[in-house]
């Protein structure tokens, strides 16, 4: 028994790392945006493509890797994912090599390469916690404790970026990120090696007769579709929020000129950083807290943050810890606005693991099904910020007109934690 426990520990440690993964290489692509937009003298919607990319393959990718988990289990599916992740980010390191518009193809090629890793690995990581969490509000708290992990790498990304280009976005190229995508291609390679060497549980196979189809699964269930809907418009959100804020910052929303790129990188990493300190809040009450009352509270907070942002004066500044380029650290005047946004970063910290607990819930041996059609509609992590954008540039550069649509989001959000996360489909049958 002991033995058994400790191989649970080594398999739980392998899949909070795997989290973290996802997240580095995917808030990779929000300053790959800046960069894009500036060397290839591109609009914002245009800048966002690197992001659109990474996150449409989630459509492509997600029910079929949903069939992959099902058949091969996670292991293998695992170190599919690790070694595709690999080939994405050095297709990106590639472009860095290039010139002209090319560069851009093959930066584009990348990301939705390094996409499909990334919708493989949250298929086996979500499903994996709340397995070894043993569901419910356990299981969302282990969800909580990966996501924290996942906010930590999140959070490096974006301030070592930062930390690369202090004062020259404007001017910065694909390469000069090189030393992310070398780390990231490194981490890749040790996590192949590292998985190879892990037992991992695996769920027994299904025991059906050959030829015989269930007339159900998971869109039967009223609270998982309302859920995957939840899940497209969260992770729209979770990016669109940090995005569109950062280049707002660097476009005129800072006072300042001097380190504005170092300054909106910090700012923006502060928002992942919050997202960290949220989760680990989330994985210390994930047990006491359900995950229904937890996703309703944050959402009508940041309902709130988001509309004070909107409706703010600019012009009223705070101050916040920052890195300010050549500078060192030091406290920057803010306005309000980026403080409130940045805030959100508390709220949306625990949405997913909230969302996914309540949408799975009940589903039985259709949760490895569900995993997948759940990662086809992460897309909306590109989609959302992509009309975000969109919205920017139509409005003449009105940054904050188009946080409307996360309001619209939250919205949802809320609806969803107070009546559409019901289960009213009990009578179908999941074992």
């Amino acid at each position: 028994m002991e033995k058994k426990q400790n191989s649970n520990v080594l398999a739980i440690i392998v899949m909070i790392l795997l989290f973290g993964m996802i997240s580095f290489v995917t808030n990779l692509a929000s300053p790959m945006g800046d960069i894009l937009k500036n060397q290839f003298t591109v609009p914002n919607w245009m800048g966002t493509l690197g992001v659109l990319m990474n996150f449409i393959a989630y459509a492509f990718m997600g029910i079929p890797a949903g069939n992959m988990l099902q058949k091969y289990g996670y292991k293998k599916t695992a170190l599919v994912a690790v070694t595709v992740g690999f080939v994405g980010v050095g297709i990106q390191t590639i472009s860095g090599l290039l010139m002209g518009m090319t560069a851009f193809g093959v930066y584009l090629l990348g990301a939705f390469v390094a996409g499909f890793s990334m919708c493989m690995l949250n298929i086996v990581v979500n499903p994996m916690l709340n397995k070894l969490g043993g569901g419910g509000n356990t299981g969302n708290q282990l969800i909580q404790v990966g996501g924290s992990f996942n906010s930590l790498m999140g959070t490096a990304c974006i301030f070592l970026t930062g930390v690369l280009i202090p004062n020259g976005i404007k001017n910065a190229v694909i390469s000069d990120v090189f030393p992310l995508m070398y780390l990231a291609l490194g981490i890749f390679a040790l996590a192949f090696i590292v998985i190879s060497l892990t037992k991992i549980p695996e769920n027994a196979p299904a025991a059906l007769k050959t030829g015989e189809k269930s007339q159900f699964g998971p869109m039967s269930f009223r609270h998982f579709v309302l859920g995957a809907i939840g899940i497209f418009i969260y992770v729209g959100v979770e990016v669109g929020i940090p995005n569109v804020l950062q280049k707002w910052l660097q476009n005129g929303g800072l006072t300042v000129a001097e380190g504005a790129e170092a300054i909106a990188g910090t700012v923006t990493a502060t928002y992942w950083f919050l997202m960290l300190v949220g989760r680990l809040a989330g994985a210390a009450l994930g047990a006491k807290v359900s995950a229904k009352s937890m996703l309703s509270v944050v959402s009508i907070v940041g309902l709130g943050l988001v509309l004070g942002a909107i409706f703010l004066n600019p012009g009223n500044v705070v101050g916040l810890p920052v890195f300010k380029g050549t500078e060192g650290f030091g406290i920057a005047q803010v306005p309000i606005n980026a403080a409130l946004l940045v805030l959100c970063g508390l709220c949306t910290s625990v949405m997913w693991g909230g969302i996914f607990n309540l949408a799975v819930e009940g589903l039985g041996k259709y949760t490895e099904k569900a995993s997948g059609i759940f990662m086809a509609l992460v897309c909306g992590g590109g989609i959302l910020p992509f009309v975000q954008n969109w919205i920017v540039d139509i409005t003449g550069g009105n940054y904050l007109v188009s946080y409307w649509l996360i309001v619209a989001g939250l919205a949802y959000l809320l609806f969803y934690a107070l009546a559409g996360a019901k289960n009213v489909n009990k009578d179908i049958p999941v074992e």
